[in-house]
């Protein structure tokens, strides 16, 4: 879903789904922690949705995502900025009963309304909160304080905090109910591994790190479905696109292995 009408800094997030596409065609088909090769089980790349506005958007994708659900398919949503989420968290919680959302990310995107638009993509979480309020974010390290009122502190796991603790996988893990949805916005590892955000923020998580918390998720939750948003790639450096191929095919790697 290359779609980047409300990004509110770098434009470039609707290149991202194509960028990674071209990255992983350069990837080593043989996942080494898993000793699995995924794509034997078939990974097929539907036609991009193209969508004028947002409203129309979120609908496309939702209706895109029921097809693929109701035909039984793994459906996995490449982004484009993180609004493009919700149809898909919309179409997988009308196939799955009692879904909780494991949102990966710097910022809590909270705001009920951004610049006069409910349908920004810093208000992700604030729409799907209303199909689902069992939300688990983390690795935030950027809120405003007006989306205060809108977080269950409980629910949240700062990056600050996740770099003093050692059980902080456990307890987010713990929170989810036993059907997960992923979301992962790419700006939550750090900037030095991932430039290539719309809006990057210091103090992101690593590599590894993310790894840990995905395959511990993987081994004990059923995860429905995901997506990967807000690749916005650098003309002169590919390595994120990279990163963000590579962990779309270990995501796979581990769901099915």
């Amino acid at each position: 879903m290359p779609f980047d009408k409300t990004t509110s800094w770098i434009k470039g997030s609707d290149k991202g789904p194509r960028a990674l596409i071209n990255a992983s065609r350069n990837m080593e088909l043989y996942d080494i922690e898993t000793g699995s090769e995924v794509y034997l089980k078939g990974i097929y790349t539907a036609k991009e949705i193209v969508a004028g506005n947002s409203r129309k958007m979120v609908k496309d994708v939702r209706t895109k995502v029921d097809h693929f659900l109701d035909d039984g398919k793994f459906t996995v949503l490449l982004g484009g900025e993180h609004m493009v989420s919700l149809g898909s968290i919309e179409a997988h919680a009308s196939h799955f009963k009692d879904m909780s959302i494991l949102h990966l990310d710097a910022h809590s995107d909270m705001k009920d309304s951004y610049e006069g638009d409910k349908f920004s993509h810093a208000c992700i979480m604030a729409r799907t909160k209303e199909t689902t309020s069992n939300i688990v974010s983390v690795g935030i390290r950027s809120s405003d304080a007006s989306e205060l009122g809108n977080m269950d502190k409980g629910r949240v796991f700062y990056a600050s905090a996740i770099n003093k603790s050692k059980d902080w996988i456990r307890k987010a893990a713990g929170k989810l109910s036993q059907n997960v949805y992923l979301s992962i916005d790419l700006d939550v590892f750090d900037p030095s591994i991932m430039p290539s955000t719309g809006t990057p923020e210091p103090g992101g998580l690593g590599w590894y790190e993310v790894l840990d918390l995905l395959e511990y998720v993987l081994k004990r939750k059923n995860v429905v479905g995901f997506d990967v948003v807000e690749l916005c790639p650098l003309k002169y450096n590919m390595a994120p696109d990279f990163l963000a191929a590579k962990l779309i095919y270990k995501l796979l790697s581990l769901k099915f292995a």
